[in-house]
């Protein structure tokens, strides 16, 4: 399932603690695929904290907790780690990772806490949610086959690598412009993993991340960028993205074409995707602005003279998914939203 639909999902199983009506989720991919983030996206989204239980590094009387003695019985002390109303908040979300990197016998431990949200006399707080997450077997990460009564106490997703939800999330997060571009024009690299070759550095989407940083990093030192690309993506992409960059010199002049001047469209398609890209970026950066309105106009107005109405509306679209309903408001919307209307109607 495609990252914002999975975020859906998630959101309707937290607010279903409220009602009684969680179930408890488990979340499959392959490394980098931003599995972990997007439980944390649902934190940040209803203000909750996470706890995040590593249990490939757990034993079971880390769950369990410890015995002591209480008059002629034995009680147990519960971990201060789990879930307290008290110390937490009456709402939160517990995440599981690593679970299938988990020993059995501490896979064992969790059993009670899943599906019954107890552990002895310990009890889940009602308004927090259970999230657990690992990888497949064959991902080249240590992983055990989840035994079943533990998959049964799940409702499984398979998490999928998806462009527009990356893009999206990446223009919110400020995620370089030049990475964006580039991808736009090589979407197989969003995620080229190749278990059977071993890889150490591979293009995934948090790896993609690791380049944004880079490029601020080591962007006026040429010397020391491709190596700094290759050490986050891998040496091919490193290769790719960095040639990329280097191009990007012959790219039109983005403030004349935000004054509405004629600038030509660049007859790279490489280059062209930068431009709707670094386009994009500029609509974000005047949104909540006075002049957000005239920008959009004249970007609007730029999309119009792509030589291929697929470059202007994959532009528009990411537009519209970054600054929202305002875009609508524009005049010059109508005009493009016309000369793309039969494109549209053949998709």
């Amino acid at each position: 399932m495609r990252p914002a639909h999975l975020l859906s999902v998630l959101d309707k199983e937290f607010q279903g603690t409220r009602s009684g009506h969680h179930t408890p989720v488990m979340l499959w991919g392959p490394p980098g695929v931003g599995k972990s983030q997007m439980v944390a996206q649902v934190a940040e989204r209803h203000g909750v904290p996470v706890i995040d239980i590593r249990l490939s590094q757990m034993e079971p009387s880390d769950l369990r907790g410890i015995p002591f003695r209480c008059g002629d019985t034995v009680e147990w002390a519960v971990p201060a780690m789990l879930p307290d109303a008290e110390r937490h908040g009456p709402e939160g979300i517990l995440f599981l990772d690593e679970i299938t990197s988990a020993a059995p016998s501490v896979s064992a431990a969790a059993y009670q806490l899943i599906l019954d949200r107890r552990l002895g006399e310990y009890r889940v707080p009602r308004g927090w949610a259970i999230f657990a997450a690992g990888n497949r077997q064959g991902d080249r990460g240590v992983t055990y086959t989840m035994p079943a009564p533990l998959a049964n106490r799940f409702s499984h997703f398979e998490v999928e690598v998806h462009l527009d939800d990356w893009v999206a999330w990446a223009y919110a997060h400020g995620i370089d412009e030049r990475v964006i571009g580039f991808l736009r024009f090589r979407p197989e690299l969003l995620f080229d993993f190749d278990p059977a070759h071993n890889p150490v550095a591979f293009p995934s989407p948090r790896s993609w991340e690791f380049a944004h940083r880079a490029l601020q990093k080591f962007g006026e030192a040429p010397d020391l960028l491709l190596g700094a690309l290759q050490a986050c993506v891998g040496p091919a992409a490193g290769v790719e993205l960095h040639a990329f960059v280097q191009s990007l010199d012959q790219m039109p002049d983005l403030d004349a074409i935000l004054r509405g001047e004629a600038v030509p469209v660049p007859r790279e398609i490489d280059l062209q995707y930068a431009v709707a890209s670094a386009l994009v970026g500029r609509a974000i950066r005047a949104r909540d602005t006075d002049e957000a309105a005239q920008v959009y106009g004249r970007i609007l107005a730029y999309a119009r003279r792509f030589p291929q109405r697929e470059m202007g509306v994959m532009m528009v679209s990411d537009m519209h998914r970054a600054v929202g309903e305002a875009l609508f408001e524009v005049p010059e919307f109508g005009e493009w939203a016309e000369d793309v209307a039969e494109l549209m109607f053949e998709v």
